[in-house]
């Protein structure tokens, strides 16, 4: 009896934590999206509204277009391991009756994402180019960003293989990916994207690329929040199994038709 009662009790707040959750979804999306409006572009670091954008010489754009390449690259690359993580998890249900190893695709796909944004995703860096990671990510904000992204995704990637090979059951190990996933959609609000403020069009370029990543950041927040709620003992939990990885599709969607 008193088994019973304790159960019901957790149960009824993990229903009031759900919808908790859920009430506040919404407020989390208005206020990302919302920032399109509210951010001031001449605050950036080199920004001037009344300065004259100088010509680029060939060599400046030959530097730019191949850093729009690598960047739009790195971007397109990720989302297409997201899109596959999406898959195979709405498809796990099914899948899984055939293919006993398709629970361990998609922490992969995370891990391979994560290691791809370590090392490949600031040329600059050594071994490709002259400087050192420590310099890098003391001395340069989207370094810096990159390395915590490529470790967000690791972390989550490896906790979740190791909950798929069941070495992993302590409680808090379901939180991890919404939390981790909730840190990381709230760091891309702030993502600082380098470039050369005087070149033409730079005023555009980085508020068209301010605009996906807080598009970003409202499919990851969605992502987070659904997954908890999927981990949740509560009357919609089905339905947020399902819906996660529908959203995560959408964010490899998002991330696969980035351009600068």
């Amino acid at each position: 009896m008193l088994s019973f009662y304790g159960e019901s009790c957790t149960w009824r707040i993990h229903g009031r934590a759900a919808a908790l959750l859920l009430a506040l979804f919404p407020v989390f999306l208005f206020t990302t999206l919302a920032r399109s409006q509210e951010h001031d572009m001449s605050s950036m670091p080199g920004m001037n509204m009344n300065a004259t954008a100088a010509p680029e010489n060939p060599a400046q754009a030959a530097k730019h277009l191949a850093d729009k390449q690598e960047s739009e690259f790195n971007h397109r690359l990720a989302g297409f391991f997201v899109i596959v993580a999406g898959i195979f998890i709405f498809s796990e249900s099914y899948l899984g009756k055939r293919w006993s190893l398709v629970r361990y695709v998609w922490p992969v796909c995370f891990l391979a994402a994560g290691l791809f944004l370590l090392v490949f995703s600031d040329t600059e860096i050594w071994p490709f180019g002259p400087q050192t990671p420590w310099y890098a990510v003391t001395h340069n904000p989207e370094d810096l960003q990159h390395k915590i992204f490529s470790i967000i995704l690791l972390a989550i990637g490896y906790v979740e293989l190791q909950r798929a090979r069941g070495r992993l059951v302590a409680p808090w190990a379901t939180w991890f990916f919404p939390l981790a996933g909730f840190t990381g959609a709230i760091l891309l609000l702030f993502h600082v994207h380098g470039g050369d403020m005087h070149s033409p069009h730079a005023m555009e370029t980085m508020e068209h690329i301010q605009k996906q990543h807080r598009w970003f950041a409202a499919t990851g927040l969605g992502v987070a929040l659904t997954n908890g709620l999927a981990g949740t003992p509560q009357k919609w939990q089905q339905l947020f199994k399902k819906t996660w990885p529908v959203l995560l599709i959408f964010l490899g969607v998002l991330l696969a038709q980035y351009t600068e």
